[in-house]
């Protein structure tokens, strides 16, 4: 039986408005850790609410805290909730056809970031309107960046945990999928739910010299070819495959002209982990397969291992508790369980590593059929904004009933 909410009550009512903010944002995406406008259209947004907002110093962050005025307790140690909307686009040219498509060229919101920024700010308003039942504070994150650079860390970095004078107890994030699965059905999974993602850089050192004579040069062409190779051996050979990696080479580089051996060669990788244990061993192997491979032939490597975004993992009790929330409010049907973890990274990993909490998903197909539509980043990627009061909805009630919890970890 699905619960009677106020919270789902309220997000109904908000939905236009809701909806509007999202057409609004969809028309005009910015990029990575600089978004003057959305920021702007944000502030607007919630202008009016008793919030008390901090802007970001290095990146046009918002962040709202909203003091419950329900329960019992020393304000000391009252719980506080963060919920987390990201906010930036991606370089993508739209090709959706939507009457509010992006007006901005070369760029889109691709991945549904503006369905999660209205989502949270619903998730204001309700809170809002019923912070005589909320039993502690919320912290509402409104992040740049998560497509790139990343700007989870800086918010961390500039205090995101203590806005609110108490350390936060649980965060929740939820993010919207154009494909894949049907339209309202929410999923996720304990444990890893998302990979660590790095970028690899192998630069080859060799020799140049004339084409037609390669025995008085040091080669690094089929050096490379020879190390690409050899870490796809490595990730069957060196890893457990429960525990799997993904080592995808991108693009090697080396040369000018056909005849004319270079003096070096570069590899670019992706590599993807599902465990921090086996995201360092994965970091010394790369190494060791390279250094190995090009001293067998009397070559050298720089190898640079960017450090991308952690593991994404879901506290298996702040999981169980959202995955109870959900089904109470949205009933049984609208859940499926997420088998395996998914090899896209994700910079909520950076708020999960230092706060307990669940990161779910939901899907907003615009179709019935959710196998024949195009997925995130794509520049057709469609979603149903009939999914944005329920983003609203959980998120208010997940803050109203973990506050009521207090502030023991679940």
């Amino acid at each position: 039986m699905v619960a009677r909410s106020s919270a789902v009550e309220l997000a109904q009512s908000f939905g236009p408005d809701l909806i509007a903010l999202r057409h609004d944002l969809h028309r005009n995406p910015e990029l990575g850790n600089d978004l003057p406008r959305t920021q702007r259209a944000v502030l607007e947004a919630l202008d009016g609410l008793d919030l008390e907002i901090t802007l970001g110093q290095s990146l046009s962050s918002v962040v709202a805290v909203l003091r419950g005025r329900g329960g019992s307790g020393d304000a000391g140690e009252r719980p506080v909730v963060l919920l987390r909307g990201d906010m930036d686009g991606l370089p993508v040219t739209e090709t959706t056809g939507l009457d509010f498509a992006s007006e901005r060229e070369g760029l889109m919101h691709a991945c549904g970031h503006d369905l999660h920024v209205a989502g949270l700010v619903g998730a204001a308003r309700i809170l809002h309107d019923l912070r005589d039942e909320l039993a502690g504070d919320v912290v509402f994150m409104f992040q740049p960046g998560e497509e790139g650079p990343g700007g989870a860390e800086p918010m961390l970095r500039e205090g995101l945990l203590g806005v609110a004078g108490r350390r936060v107890d649980a965060a929740y994030a939820i993010h919207v999928y154009a494909a894949e699965h049907p339209r309202g059905v929410w999923f996720g999974r304990p444990g890893p739910q998302m990979a660590a993602a790095d970028e690899v850089l192998i630069t080859v050192q060799g020799k140049g010299g004339h084409g037609s004579q390669p025995q008085y040069a040091l080669d690094p062409v089929p050096v490379a070819c020879e190390i690409v190779l050899a870490l796809q051996t490595m990730v069957t050979r060196r890893f457990d495959a429960f525990d799997p990696i993904v080592v995808t080479v991108g693009r090697i580089s080396s040369g000018t002209v056909n005849n004319v051996i270079p003096d070096t060669a570069e590899i670019e990788a992706t590599l993807r982990t599902f465990s921090p244990e086996h995201r360092e061993k994965a970091h010394a192997e790369i190494r060791n397969v390279a250094e190995h491979v090009a001293a067998a032939h009397r070559l050298s490597v720089t190898v640079d291992i960017g450090g991308g975004y952690p593991v994404t993992v879901n506290d298996p009790n702040e999981f169980g508790f959202a995955q109870a929330t959900v089904v109470d409010l949205f009933g049984q049907e609208r859940w499926a369980d997420m088998i395996t973890p998914e090899a896209g990274a994700e910079d909520m990993s950076f708020v999960l590593e230092e706060v307990p909490g669940a990161y779910l998903n939901v899907g907003a197909c615009v179709s019935d059929d959710h196998t024949t539509v195009d997925d995130n980043h794509s520049p057709r990627a469609a979603y149903d904004d009939s999914v944005i009061p329920d983003l609203a909805a959980l998120l208010a009630e997940l803050a109203l009933r973990r506050t009521a919890l207090g502030t023991q970890p679940r």
